[in-house]
């Protein structure tokens, strides 16, 4: 398992609404995050996630020019962590993060890990409360989760 896990603020977000957050700290215990993001996020983080930020502010500021502010501190950080994982929902960040090298999952991705590793029994009844947010999820991301998880 890889050292360190970065959540961007999308996954804390959406997890916090539907009442899954506590599924990143039962899959991967620690979590990190940038103060970017915890400023996006706007809540309290649980102690379980820790904020860290990138120490070279020019590729984050780089970054900013295609992506979001928050999104940009992931990647600058991931940049600088061997062995990360960023866990990024938008398109256009997932694409940045694979033109640097950098691994990635998403939010349904990690939702399909859960189910996987013993942790939810089911995925379907959380997909059905991520539908009932603004959460965007296709009709074929949902296939390839359920199909993934075996459901």
């Amino acid at each position: 398992m890889p050292k360190i896990i970065i959540a961007d603020t999308s996954c804390l977000i959406i997890l916090t609404n539907i009442g899954e957050l506590e599924l990143l700290h039962k899959l991967y215990g620690r979590i990190t995050t940038t103060l970017d993001i915890a400023t996006e996020y706007g809540d309290r983080l649980p102690e379980w996630i820790e904020i860290v930020n990138a120490t070279d502010k020019s590729k984050q500021q780089l970054l900013e020019l295609q992506i979001d502010k928050g999104e940009s501190s992931a990647l600058a950080l991931a940049l600088e962590i061997l062995d990360s994982i960023i866990i990024l929902d938008d398109n256009k960040a997932r694409r940045t993060a694979h033109q640097l090298g950098l691994t990635y999952t998403g939010t349904i991705g990690v939702i399909v890990k859960a189910k996987l590793q013993g942790i939810v029994p089911s995925i379907k009844p959380i997909l059905s409360k991520i539908k009932q947010t603004n959460f965007r999820l296709s009709a074929e991301t949902e296939l390839q989760a359920l199909k993934q998880a075996g459901e």
